[in-house]
């Protein structure tokens, strides 16, 4: 029964529902009341259902869906559906009540292509993907608009428990690129998640060489944002190509060496396939970028190296002695300058 403060001979507002979603007692009274459209959207484009279902509210969904003019699968902004809503939320309860109707579409994207499986897989929500993945209508490996599968997603963001959950699938490409040619794998090794480029690698399905936009490698893409522990697990295989060039012409050694990290360069240049003096396409080499850049500990290490001339002029016949000290790296530029840095002596720098 409606309480009596809410019993008025004027139809019930718009808001008032959206007001008391969380309480299925007065939801069900005030959807009783005529005049009150139950499918009405708000001015942020939710229907009730749609803020019931977003914010888990499982028993004033039960009785949202108990009415026959209820629409359950309403498009609200951005286009998403109250099952959208709760698979972004983690709401598993409500994700089953919702499943439980014939007229809810399982794998229905929003505006972005983004179906309630990508969701739940991007925020890690490993019990709704679960939920998800027991349907025959959902499809595991529909991408959004720009590319991007579920497995993916969870790779970019390092979600180990909904990849492995992905994996069990037969009809999940685990090397699937994008719309910018990145596989989860590049998206895993980029972000630093090293527990995720192992249970990849596991794959025999999965390249570790497979190169995205501009020629780039999951190796370099983890060298260029010094994510030593990846480094470490991809120079474990056998097969990675270590000195494997954007198109620019930098190399890993060369990507680590101008970001500084000191850690990465070490792990490479104690790869026997890696050339520590390859110049990019502008003639400049690891040392030079290092030098550039003032990162002395790497200059350091470079100057080490017998087979790493300090004097080798880049396109424009700049040696890392000049770029240093025209970016006025003066400890660089001691380095660089100490004992003509002949390869006996440069060793001892290190």
């Amino acid at each position: 029964m409606l309480p009596y403060s809410l019993r008025q001979d004027f139809p019930v507002p718009w808001f008032t529902l959206h007001i008391v979603f969380g309480i299925a007692e007065i939801t069900a009274g005030v959807a009783e009341v005529e005049g009150c459209d139950i499918n009405q959207i708000d001015g942020m484009g939710n229907t009730p259902l749609a803020w019931a279902a977003g914010n888990g509210h499982e028993s004033v969904v039960r009785v949202l869906l108990g009415r026959d003019d209820i629409e359950p699968d309403k498009l609200g902004e951005g286009g998403q559906t109250p099952l959208l809503l709760a698979a972004l939320n983690g709401h598993k309860g409500v994700v089953r009540t919702l499943l439980e109707r014939d007229d809810v579409n399982a794998d229905k994207p929003d505006q972005d292509g983004q179906t309630p499986l990508w969701l739940a897989a991007d925020k890690g929500y490993e019990g709704v993907v679960g939920i998800l993945l027991g349907r025959a209508d959902v499809n595991p490996d529909k991408p959004d608009h720009y590319g991007m599968t579920p497995l993916s997603q969870a790779a970019y963001n390092g979600n180990e428990g909904v990849v492995k959950l992905l994996l069990e699938r037969g009809d999940v490409n685990p090397d699937k690129p994008d719309d910018y040619s990145q596989t989860a794998l590049s998206w895993a090794a980029c972000y630093g998640h090293e527990g995720v480029v192992e249970i990849l690698l596991r794959r025999d399905d999965v390249d570790p060489n497979k190169p995205g936009q501009y020629n780039i490698t999951p190796l370099w893409l983890a060298a260029s944002d010094g994510h030593e522990g990846v480094v470490k697990v991809l120079l474990g295989r056998g097969d990675i190509k270590s000195d494997m060039p954007d198109l620019g012409g930098q190399t890993p050694l060369g990507q680590a060496a101008r970001n500084g990290h000191e850690g990465v360069v070490k792990l490479l240049l104690g790869q026997d396939n890696v050339n520590p003096d390859m110049p990019d396409c502008r003639g400049r080499t690891p040392l030079s970028w290092a030098a550039r850049k003032g990162h002395e500990a790497v200059v350091k290490l470079l100057l080490a190296q017998d087979n790493v001339n300090p004097d080798t002029p880049d396109n424009r016949g700049r040696t890392a002695l000049f770029l240093a000290r025209r970016n006025r790296q003066k400890d660089v530029v001691k380095l660089l300058r100490q004992d003509d840095a002949s390869p006996v002596k440069r060793r001892k720098l290190a």
